[in-house]
């Protein structure tokens, strides 16, 4: 195998399991020099948005949307700390459009969102302006080979780049986002719960953003969100 990101020859770890598994032509993409630049978050984790803490609790991000929305936050799940491999990786990947790194940030959460259990899966889309530049959206790209996506949300255009903004006008961004008026939900479907799906958790006004507008549809849902990076 070569790796997606070094282009190294590598001899992935195959289990018997794998062997004999129906499944075995799912192949890991990644060697596990490459993989391991990617740091996991430790088991002390705020426990609203999963952001690394040094002491059991919840950060303050989640401090200030618990005081903004009276306590109805939401349960965000991550894997990985946004380290400056990740970042590199993230930059390469939406603001160059390197598009076969789709199959990189899938490959880092493919095991562990599938774990999470939802009737509809919701991206958070890119904007009219960095789709039509890049050619396609890069959080439906990662997400779409692994999970069964509803494009409920449309991102409204001019609204600007959360990653070009400061925390503080990150905070201070409005409502960016729009319910798409074409999207069929099956009928006779509880939709009980619902996942939303992004790249990075940064200060969580995007998501929050998303689960607002969401609510408007399915007010009586449950609502949860998952980011591979906080």
């Amino acid at each position: 195998m070569n790796c997606l990101l070094c282009g190294q020859n590598y001899v992935p770890n195959v289990s018997l399991m794998k062997i004999f598994s129906l499944n075995n032509q799912v192949q890991t993409k990644l060697c596990s020099h490459c993989l391991a630049k990617f740091e996991k978050l430790s088991n002390i984790r705020c426990k609203i948005c999963s952001k690394n803490l040094i002491k059991e609790g919840i950060c303050s991000d989640c401090k200030y949307w618990q005081k903004k929305y009276q306590g109805n936050v939401l349960m965000n799940h991550s894997i990985f700390r946004y380290n400056s491999y990740a970042h590199d990786l993230m930059v390469q990947y939406k603001r160059y459009g390197d598009y076969v790194l789709k199959d990189v940030l899938a490959e880092l959460c493919k095991s562990e969102v599938n774990k999470l259990a939802a009737d509809l899966y919701i991206p958070v889309p890119t904007s009219p302006e960095h789709q039509a530049k890049r050619q396609f959206d890069t959080i439906s790209a990662i997400y779409e080979e692994i999970l069964p996506l509803t494009r409920l949300l449309i991102k409204k255009a001019g609204d600007g780049s959360q990653g070009e903004k400061n925390k503080l006008e990150r905070l201070k961004t409005g409502q960016g986002f729009l319910l798409a008026k074409n999207i069929q939900i099956k009928e006779n479907i509880n939709i009980r719960k619902i996942i939303l799906l992004d790249d990075i958790y940064t200060t969580g006004r995007t998501l929050y953003h998303a689960r607002d507008k969401v609510l408007e549809q399915f007010p009586d849902s449950q609502i949860e969100s998952f980011s591979i990076c906080r």
